[in-house]
């Protein structure tokens, strides 16, 4: 099938395996500070390790449906950016992060970030269209 086919694909031990080899505890304080102060900075550090794994399980599905995007657009011989589709979504984006207290340039730099790699893929993905386009002709 294809590539995105093979990334579902991928045995949840892998996972399982990277959990194994992170501590939760480590920290460069240990000995140095009150036992509950190192409990209380442990117990939030844990919520903060929750939001970064939902964000990157987030940020891997966005980027499975960006993914389609990409194959759509080489399928139609679209370019790989959108320059009004990306500042739209800035601007909504700034907007949200706004009402959501947060930097609203921090969020505009995130963003920015996701659409240059999102371009790079549409980018791979239209190239290795093509080529098996031109491959298939050429076999014809």
């Amino acid at each position: 099938m294809t590539e995105q086919h093979r990334d579902d694909a991928r045995p949840d031990a892998e996972a399982a395996h990277a959990e194994q080899d992170y501590d939760p505890t480590a920290s460069s304080l240990k000995g140095e500070v009150d036992p509950a102060v190192m409990a209380e900075l442990l117990s939030i550090r844990s919520s903060i390790d929750n939001f970064d794994a939902t964000l990157v399980y987030l940020l891997a599905e966005r980027f499975k449906v960006t993914q389609r995007v990409g194959w759509l657009k080489a399928k139609h011989h679209l370019p790989p950016a959108d320059p009004d589709r990306e500042a739209a979504q800035i601007a909504r984006l700034r907007r949200l992060a706004e009402e959501a207290q947060l930097d609203p340039a921090f969020a505009e730099k995130f963003l920015n970030f996701i659409i240059s790699e999102v371009i790079r893929h549409h980018q791979a993905i239209s190239e290795d269209h093509h080529a098996r386009q031109n491959g298939d002709a050429g076999q014809g």
